[in-house]
């Protein structure tokens, strides 16, 4: 199935549909209201229709969703219905933390390799267990263990060189948490996430509010 006409903020809001239908199930709660859902999601009714409407016909009129049905069908949509294969590329302090991130697991995100410039760094064991390799060896390890996403957690000024890196793999996709923007080939998909920009969106309202 393809989602390039999909709006960006359907598939963001999909993976916050999924957040609040496994809290439902971990209470126990079979059926669920769209008015409900949107209430533990923070949209309205028509939204989670709407976002919903674009991947076909879900639910039962005066019924409501069946909550395991749905959080099947949308995590297919989200292609979570498999387990994805990481490489972390910088493991500092954020680096670290987002593998130990137990939440990436649980949505089926696996790291499977990790990488370092730090001479100090490389050979050295996480807490996951996985070993921290040099750069150079990037192509190599990532072929072996089928990354397929690669996390650049790595200082700005070398994010571009480590993108053209996992470009060369190739893995299929990056997201990017250094500061800077980076660029890769037609048709690879990129995801940027700067904390500091989300800061000052945060500040603007914070100062015109």
């Amino acid at each position: 199935m393809k989602f390039l006409k999909i709006p960006a903020a359907t598939i963001t809001r999909l993976s916050l549909y999924t957040r609040a239908l496994e809290v439902l199930i971990r209470d126990q709660v079979t059926v669920v209201s769209s008015k409900t859902l949107a209430e533990l999601c923070g949209v309205n009714p028509a939204q989670i229709r709407k976002d919903l409407a674009y991947f076909g016909q879900f639910g039962v009129r005066g019924v409501g969703y069946y909550v395991k049905e749905l959080i099947f069908d949308i995590k297919k949509i989200l292609g979570l219905n498999k387990e994805w294969s990481l490489a972390i590329v910088g493991v500092g302090n954020l680096g670290c933390a987002l593998v130990a991130h137990e939440n990436f697991s649980k949505q089926g995100y696996r790291f499977v390799a990790a990488f370092d410039a730090d001479p100090i760094k490389i050979g050295r064991k996480l807490v996951t267990g996985l070993v921290i390799h040099a750069p150079d060896k990037m192509s190599e390890v990532c072929r072996e263990k089928g990354v397929e996403i690669g996390v650049i957690c790595a200082p700005a000024q070398f994010a571009q060189d480590i993108a053209n890196r996992l470009v060369e793999v190739p893995v299929r996709g990056i997201l990017n948490f250094a500061p800077t923007q980076i660029q890769a080939p037609e048709g690879f998909k990129v995801e940027n996430v700067d904390f500091s920009v989300k800061l000052d969106n945060l500040a603007y309202h914070l100062t015109a509010g």
